[in-house]
């Protein structure tokens, strides 16, 4: 492999699902994971196998279905955790094991109450523990941007003796800058004895809104591997925005001396909007490369550049990252040919989804719309995707509202197989639709958050609804679309419900690592 080849490891699985309200269940993760591998990321940190049996089958599940970029399971560096993430990849057409453990004097004195010693004796265990299960493994100092340099000399070079053959030196609290990651990183490289050896990689945090700038510095620095997550999801601040570095490095080639990465960057958009709808967090409008206004110009004479030149106001084109120019031409007299041909385009195999029911969708939403988007498409079948078992189903809605009437939701719904109708009043319609769902269902779910987002510009867009439930510290995200906000939400709170018996009986926790 070329020496400017910069290997991406997303962590979007891993990391970027610690997040408060970003948990995926096995069908999610296998979803996202073969976009992932559709866009060519080289490694996917599929989960902590440790963390819970769900995360366990989770990565299990990936490597046994997912080809093509490494499978990755994160351990701690104690005996159970390299076991348990070693069992997890075995099946990986490539496997990775990632172990690691604290380095920075507070997490040693505070966190794990150990000394520099056993932390060494720990390191080399672990990773040899790991190598013994696995061909690769990757280790990283926690906190190592707050850890002493000598100390991490002496840590990485116990990882390699043991047979590591990635160094991670991650920014866990996103504290360094990047002159100083630049100063950090010569200096590993300049003082571990093998070091041209083992592959360097950078995990950034983006506390202090600077992931993105160290880890483009970490490359020039003579860092190969960059760890990050799609749309920067990530615990606290977020991770290091996978896209933006990736088009940092496309747009920006000269400066990074030729690093480039092999990400077919046309699947960036898609993914981007795959991540956003299982998770149900939208995309902020203004974030680069993916958010609405990324490519947008509204100023007089922005726009008048742009039509004269795009150059003059886009360093890079919304057609490379899969923005292509919207499409008007499907609707209610297309046929099954044309719509299979639009979901291929769109990145979506016909062959592996419910195509009748998909294209019963469309017809159904063409006779509500006049013009059918790319992102009404995506909508409708991401839907579909993510459906679960329905313990809950929603069958029949009625909504009275309005100056003269108190809000009144009539709702029926099948509960295991029991058809049952009640109505209620509420502050407002949504209110009265959720409160008849839950006499309905009985749950003691509490409602976080609840959000709605038009799919596209105009009166007759379809509305995206999430809706986050958090009951016994389970957190879950249900998403649902129609042309129809009040029926959305509905949808949507039930989805959530049914993953919400789905993640009781799976026995879902949750641990916290790099």
């Amino acid at each position: 492999m070329s020496d400017k080849r910069v290997l991406i490891f997303d962590t979007t699985l891993r990391d970027g699902e610690q997040a408060p309200g970003c948990s995926m269940n096995l069908e999610e993760k296998i979803l996202l994971a073969r976009q992932l591998a559709r866009l060519g990321v080289d490694a996917i940190e599929a989960g902590f196998p440790i963390a819970s049996q769900g995360d366990f089958e989770a990565v299990r599940e990936i490597a046994r279905q997912i080809e093509g970029p490494i499978i990755c399971g994160l351990a701690r560096t104690n005996d159970e955790d390299v076991d348990r993430a070693g069992e997890a990849v075995r099946e990986a057409e490539r496997a990775r094991i990632h172990t690691f453990i604290a380095t920075s004097e507070i997490h040693m004195r505070d966190k794990l109450r150990m000394t520099r010693e056993q932390v060494l004796e720990e390191v080399g265990r672990a990773v040899k523990r790991a190598r013994g299960l696995c061909a690769d493994v990757e280790f990283s100092a926690e906190d190592a941007t707050r850890s002493d340099w000598e100390f991490l000399v002496q840590v990485y070079a116990r990882a390699i003796n043991a047979g590591a053959t990635t160094l991670n030196v991650p920014d866990t609290v996103g504290y360094t800058t990047p002159d100083e990651y630049v100063e950090l990183i010569r200096f590993l490289r300049a003082n571990l004895a093998a070091g041209d050896d083992v592959r360097f990689s950078v995990h950034c945090h983006d506390d202090l809104g600077l992931s993105v700038a160290n880890s483009l510095a970490a490359i020039k620095a003579g860092v190969r591997q960059i760890e990050c997550t799609v749309n920067g999801i990530g615990e606290r601040a977020g991770n290091t925005s996978m896209e933006e570095v990736v088009m940092a490095l496309k747009t920006r080639n000269e400066f990074f001396e030729g690093c480039d990465t092999g990400i077919v960057t046309k699947e960036i958009y898609s993914t981007s909007r795959m991540l956003s709808a299982v998770i149900g967090i939208q995309v902020p409008p203004n974030k680069a490369i993916v958010g609405d206004n990324a490519f947008a110009h509204e100023a007089g004479i922005h726009q008048h550049g742009v039509l004269s030149n795009k150059l003059t106001y886009e360093i890079m084109t919304p057609e490379s990252v899969g923005r292509a120019e919207t499409e008007l031409v499907l609707g209610k007299h297309s046929g099954r040919h044309a719509f299979a041909e639009r979901l291929k385009e769109l990145g979506f195999d016909p062959e592996k989804l419910d195509f009748n029911g998909a294209f019963k969708r469309f017809k159904d939403l063409a006779d509500s719309k006049k013009t059918i988007y790319n992102e009404d498409i995506e909508a409708l079948v991401t839907d579909q995707l993510l459906q679960v078992e329905e313990h809950f189903k929603l069958e029949n809605l009625s909504v009275v509202s309005g100056t003269f009437a108190t809000p009144t939701a009539t709702v029926e719904m099948l509960i295991n197989g029991d058809e049952r109708k009640i109505a209620k009043m509420g502050g407002g319609p949504i209110d009265a639709i959720f409160q008849a769902i839950e006499e309905l269902t009985e749950t003691k779910a509490r409602l976080l958050r609840y959000q709605v987002n038009a799919v596209t510009a105009g009166i007759d867009a379809q509305a995206e609804v999430s809706v986050a439930l958090e009951e016994e510290g389970l957190r879950v995200i249900g998403q649902a679309a129609d042309t129809d906000v009040i029926l959305a939400s509905a949808k949507a709170y039930v989805h959530a419900l049914n993953k919400l018996v789905q993640r009781k009986s799976a026995g879902v926790a949750s641990l916290r690592g790099v």
